[in-house]
This record gives C-alpha cells, sequence and structure tokens, in this order.
C-alpha cells in the first residue's frame, strides 16, 4: 500500500474465503487504513530452475496477486467471522482451540477485506527451457533443485507446565508439507 506517498510492503498472516481476502493489525499501525489502494502478493517457490546457460535459470512457483481497495472491517461480526478465517489459515484448528478474543482485544486489532475481483494466479513449473537448444551439448548439468518446507517438531513455550499436550490439531503438522 502506499503510506505518506511511499510504496509500503508489510508481511502478514492472512485468511480468505471466496470473496474476501483478510489481512491484520494494530489499530497503532499506520499502514493499516481503509480505504487504501492495495496490491498484496503472496508467493510459494517451489524450486530452482538450473539451465545449462544462467541466462534460462529461474524459478518454479505458485503465486496469486490481488489489487483492490483495503476495507477496514467494522461490522463486529465480520471481524470475527474474518479473524477466525485469519487465524484457521494460519495453524487449521487453533480459532476452536485457543480463548477467543476480548473486546479489548477486538478494539486493539484492525481488520481490512479486500475484494478478491481483481485477482491473478501464475504458476510456473517444469525444466529449464535450453534443453533443446545449442547449449544442450555444452555436457553441463540441468534440471530442477525442489524446495519443500515441512513443519516440525512444535516446541512447547518454556513458561507451559511440562504436562500440557500438544494439542491434536497442532501436533498433527509435524512433518508435513507447508505451502
Amino acid at each position: 500500500m502506499v503510506v505518506e506517498g511511499r510504496p509500503l510492503v508489510v508481511p502478514t498472516v492472512y485468511g480468505r474465503d471466496e470473496r474476501q481476502l483478510y489481512v491484520h493489525g494494530s489499530v497503532a499501525g499506520r499502514s493499516l487504513a481503509g480505504g487504501t489502494p492495495v496490491c498484496v502478493t503472496v508467493t510459494h517457490v517451489d524450486g530452482l530452475v538450473l539451465a545449462r546457460s544462467v541466462f534460462e535459470h529461474g524459478v518454479n512457483y505458485r503465486s496469486a496477486m490481488i489489487h483492490g481497495e483495503a476495507r477496514k472491517v467494522t461490522d463486529p461480526q465480520e471481524k470475527l467471522a474474518g479473524l477466525r478465517l485469519l487465524t484457521d489459515h494460519a495453524a487449521p484448528g487453533q480459532w476452536a482451540y485457543a480463548r477467543q478474543p476480548s473486546r479489548k482485544e477486538l478494539a486493539a486489532t484492525t481488520l481490512l477485506a479486500v475484494s478478491l475481483e481483481e485477482a491473478s494466479v501464475k504458476i510456473r513449473t517444469g525444466a529449464p527451457d535450453d534443453g533443446d537448444g545449442p547449449d544442450a551439448e555444452l555436457g553441463l548439468w540441468a534440471g530442477v533443485l525442489p524446495l519443500t518446507s515441512t513443519w516440525d517438531a512444535p516446541v512447547p513455550d518454556p513458561l507451559l507446565p511440562q504436562e500440557t499436550p500438544v494439542p491434536t490439531h497442532i501436533a498433527r503438522r509435524e512433518g508435513t508439507r507447508h505451502g
């Protein structure tokens, strides 16, 4: 988004339904103003594409770009629903497990909604594109170096009583792929 005439990129957690993308932050955060034009991008890198020629190197990826105007969510029920989407997108099942936000916490939280009407998705997969050209005769290795991200074992808060079990919805993610 543009804040005080300058473009600003803010890493944030997001959630979505079929119509809206939701992002949140502190009420004190100057970047989270409603009525602001925004461009939200999400990219998952799936691997490096290593060709015979540096010119042909690339990245396999999945990405989405959403353009729109950020709308400040003021309706209390939509705000709760949006925060639930955001929470369960990050950690499915966490909304039902954890304590729900208090009125004070909700008042300290800004939730923005961006319509998904103006969105584009791009995907790049596959091998390098130089396998059938003159560089194919160089005898150099070419291919894809896949990148995977997996969830590790949960690390408990040091202040947590030892007998507190890891909830099932968190424990079952260990070893699973992210993204």
